[in-house]
């Protein structure tokens, strides 16, 4: 593996090559809104993305600006706002590919590429009408079982590209995610990790005994980025709340084509949040 990098938020957002798979966490898991203006304005076209599990404001951004070919998710929401009206219109236009899944399908298959094997199996999904639409996930039976016992294999979800974003960053490309594990996940499991933080800092995230624990470290980072306010308008842990008037703009701009339009217009524009 390469050492880290650290580069301009541009530069980083380059290493997003059209075709990507893409994982991309929930609203509330450190979001790199930052990154996800620099792919819109660079048109990276045909993601694939993967959400761990979930996603709204972000990916019905991505969806919007015509940068995703393909999507897996557990559920596309704002939340209390309502739908989601891009990824809504893309669906009813047949413009994406989407591919239903769920949350603990989403972590299983992640965690069998952060194990290194091929599967994992899972319960819970037997009987389900989304297992009849997965043909990629296959019922067998447990060989271990000495009595019927069928249970359902999972692929392994390896995706080109983890992106997030953190508090803070060091020069060694350890990077502060707290309690939110899923980041660690998905940076295990993908090819690379591109990150962005609010700091980059001159010290070592690993050398306090007490907060070493959450921290992920830089030997799963390809690069980092500073930008700061960089999930706005989305939270960011106890740094900033979210900002529910721009999230509820967005949400009323964004049901119609031109609305959504005259918002990204706005949102490329802004290269930091006062």
């Amino acid at each position: 593996m390469s050492a880290m990098e650290i580069l301009s938020l541009d530069t980083l957002a380059a290493r997003v090559t059209p075709g990507s798979l893409l994982a991309i966490p929930p609203d509330y898991s450190g979001v790199s809104m930052a990154a996800t203006r620099a792919l819109v304005a660079r048109g990276v076209k045909d993601l694939r993305v993967l959400c761990v599990p979930t996603s709204g404001v972000q990916i019905d951004i991505l969806i919007g600006a015509g940068l995703v070919a393909e999507l897996e998710a557990a559920a596309v929401t704002l939340g209390e706002l309502g739908l989601a009206p891009r990824f809504t219109a893309a669906i009813k236009a047949g413009s994406l590919a989407m591919r239903d899944t769920t949350c603990p399908a989403v972590h299983a298959a992640l965690q069998a590429s952060e194990k290194g094997v091929p599967f994992l199996p899972l319960r819970g999904l037997i009987g389900s009408d989304i297992l009849a639409q997965r043909g990629d996930w296959k019922l067998a039976d447990n060989p271990f079982a000495t009595a019927d016992d069928p249970i359902v294999f999972l692929p392994a979800i390896q995706p080109d590209v983890a992106l997030f974003h953190v508090t803070r960053a060091d020069r060694d490309g350890n990077v502060w995610i707290g309690r939110r594990r899923e980041l660690a996940t998905m940076a295990h499991a993908a090819k690379r990790s591109l990150v962005t933080a609010e700091e980059i800092v001159d010290f070592s995230l690993l050398d306090d005994e007490t907060t070493a624990a959450g921290v992920l470290p830089g030997l799963y980072v390809e690069a980092v980025a500073e930008a700061p306010r960089g999930a706005w308008p989305l939270g960011l842990q106890d740094l900033y709340p979210a900002d529910d008037a721009e999230l509820a703009r967005y949400a009323e701009a964004a049901r119609t084509e031109a609305g959504f339009r005259a918002w990204l217009d706005g949102f490329l524009g802004r290269r930091s949040a006062a």
